[in-house]
């Protein structure tokens, strides 16, 4: 029995790059873009995360490339294992941490395409990821999407 593509496309990887700043944790979150999230904040940010191309990629592979389109930055070269989660989606995420830094000014991001308005008949293309910014782990438990807390819990467990 083979795995559907689209029962597959539920599969996510990503990284989440973490820093010290005067002895406080800091993890770097993006914001979907698009104008379906212009308007949320609170619980619509994410670690850099993208859906796996076909079932024999890598995870690890899949996250270090999803990391680099959506935030143009570099995917870092060490990488520890934060597990997997299921958001209320059904998707599954799973993510690796590494410590780096990077100016979410300079965020560089693929791009989409979708009918805007809707029913317009209108196609316009929108940045993937449309910010980037670093969070302390409280602020970041306000505006990360909520399944995806647990990896700042295992982040602090393992780094401190």
């Amino acid at each position: 029995m083979g795995t559907s593509p689209r029962r597959y496309g539920r599969r996510s990887a990503g990284l989440l790059m973490y820093r010290r700043r005067a002895g406080v944790l800091e993890v770097l979150l993006v914001h979907p873009g698009g104008p379906l999230w212009a308007r949320r904040n609170l619980g619509a940010w994410s670690i850099p995360k993208g859906e796996m191309n076909d079932p024999s990629e890598d995870p690890l592979d899949a996250a270090r490339r999803e990391f680099a389109e959506e935030t143009g930055f570099a995917p870092g070269t060490q990488w520890t294992a934060l597990g997997e989660v299921r958001q209320r989606n059904g998707k599954l995420v799973m993510a690796w941490a590494f410590e780096g830094d990077a100016d979410p000014a300079a965020l560089v991001s693929n791009t989409f395409e979708m009918e805007w308005p809707p029913r317009s008949g209108r196609r316009q293309a929108f940045a993937e990821v449309d910010r980037a910014g670093w969070f302390t782990l409280e602020a970041a438990r306000l505006h990360l999407n909520d399944a995806q807390v647990v990896f700042l819990e295992r982040l602090q467990a393992l780094v401190g």
